[in-house]
């Protein structure tokens, strides 16, 4: 080794290799943001393009945020109850928007001030709340309405939404992961809100990482993870990121996004 190193002679490590459990193909879905429409575009396309494949064990993974910002939180949220009683292949993951909601439903009015920045208007106004009873309470009295907006069976929907996905060599998360530790020691908080301690990270973790939550222009391809939260409640036009994986002799993805 010392003989190879004085004369410059060194050995590429080769690129790992990932791969989705065989049989199986996945699809990943960005962050919706209440836009129905583009979930309804989307979930046309996957139906066409699983069709097309052939037969496998097919899942959809939702990588949460499903609400909040675009004008139809309520339609998104229907819309998915829908598929996942009807399919039997939906995942879903809970973001921090998601948690943001709880949190207000079940009482937290401090999280009511934070849920009104990020999109919590838009979500009640979705719900049925008129502008003008929005605009006229205070955010403790906001908070004390939401539960006679909100159905009890939406709230349920969200509660039940994993932290994380594990699939073969992938691990599916909102956020990200705290670099360092294994999957079953992360905080909750991290998965749902980490950002720069895990974006910044250029070592490898134990999955590739598939997260949403941190907006990119496009699909951020990296060594050891893909975002894939393009910000498409605000982009012209717009489309919700999809990533397609399934087993091979290396990784495979078809971008869904463009």
């Amino acid at each position: 080794m010392v003989f190879k190193r004085l004369f410059g002679i060194t050995k590429e490590t080769p690129p790992r290799v990932w791969n989705a459990p065989a049989g199986q193909r996945i699809y990943a879905v960005g962050d919706i943001h209440g836009r129905r429409d583009l979930l309804d575009d989307l979930l046309t396309r996957i139906d066409a393009d699983d069709a097309e494949r052939g037969p496998a064990q097919t899942q959809i993974i939702f990588l949460g945020d499903l609400i909040d910002r675009g004008s139809d939180s309520h339609g998104v949220v229907e819309r998915l109850i829908q598929l996942r009683e009807a399919s039997g292949n939906v995942r879903l993951l809970s973001g921090n928007h998601e948690e943001l909601l709880i949190r207000v439903y079940d009482g937290d009015k401090r999280a009511t001030s934070l849920f009104h920045r990020v999109g919590g208007r838009e979500t009640m106004l979705s719900y049925g709340m008129s502008e003008a009873d929005y605009d006229a309470v205070d955010l403790s009295e906001l908070a004390a309405l939401i539960p006679n907006y909100v159905p009890v069976a939406h709230i349920d929907f969200l509660k039940s939404f994993d932290d994380w996905i594990e699939a073969g060599d992938y691990l599916f998360v909102h956020a990200g992961i705290r670099p360092g530790l294994a999957i079953e020691e992360q905080e909750t908080s991290d998965l749902r809100w980490i950002r720069r301690e895990f974006t910044e990270h250029k070592g490898e973790f134990s999955h590739m990482v598939i997260h949403g939550h941190t907006i990119t222009e496009g699909v951020d391809e990296q060594a050891n993870r893909i975002g894939i939260d393009t910000g498409a409640f605000a982009t012209n036009p717009a489309q919700v990121a999809c990533l397609l994986f399934f087993n091979c002799k290396s990784r495979t993805n078809t971008r869904m996004d463009k």
